[in-house]
């Protein structure tokens, strides 16, 4: 389990630095335009994806997210103890992840996020941009592994323009970024809604992939 564990670890912590470091340097970079500011943020965030899913793939599966380690726990896939080992070391590295950015950018290490991020619109794109993201994990493993990397990496990007959200889809980033008062940051109050869409659209990804992705 160490192995693994260390991976889920250092993965969900360099994903956190690669979402909320982007988007302190897009921000300050950006001259207050906040599409530009978003464009650098999401190529980062899916550039790191691949790299990271590339690299600790073959170690832990590279989920980095507890609603894609539950979706295998529903399919029977990981034991319930060790899903929740992956749980525990996905939240704490990407609140660790978060508090590194802030010490590489000279911002206090423990903060709170005043951007409110709530409604049906947004809820809404939460369980859409996780079902999607399960559904595109689910159909790279049946179709073709070895793109797994480019998959999720292009999806994320993808996504961030196409959900009002910007496609959290991933409860440990969802807590970790109530803890950034940055660009990518999401107000306290606001995290559970997010978490239970996207728990709810990776429970559904796992009914829909029962029967799209079969065995020909």
């Amino acid at each position: 389990m160490s192995r693994p564990l260390l991976a889920e670890f250092l993965g969900t912590m360099f994903l956190l630095i690669g979402v909320v470091g982007s988007g302190i340097m897009g921000e300050t970079l950006a001259g207050g335009n906040t599409a530009i500011a978003l464009l650098g943020n999401s190529i980062a965030t899916g550039a790191i994806l691949y790299v990271l899913i590339t690299l600790f793939g073959p170690i832990s599966g590279a989920h980095f997210n507890p609603a894609v380690t539950l979706a295998f726990m529903l399919r029977g896939e990981i034991a319930v103890p060790k899903a929740a080992a992956f749980f525990a070391v996905q939240v704490v590295g990407g609140l660790i992840g978060v508090w590194l950015t802030h010490a590489m950018f000279e911002m206090p290490i423990l903060q709170t996020s005043t951007h409110g991020r709530t409604g049906s619109a947004q809820w809404l794109s939460e369980i859409i941009a996780t079902f999607g993201l399960l559904c595109v994990i689910f159909g790279g493993l049946r179709y073709k592994p070895q793109a797994i990397p480019a998959l999720v990496g292009l999806y994320i990007t993808g996504a961030y323009w196409f959900t009002s959200s910007t496609s959290f889809a991933n409860p440990a980033v969802t807590i970790a970024r109530a803890f950034s008062d940055t660009f990518a940051g999401i107000y306290p109050g606001d995290v559970a809604m997010f978490i239970l869409m996207q728990l709810f659209g990776a429970g559904l990804a796992v009914i829909v992939a029962r029967t799209l992705f079969v065995q020909d």
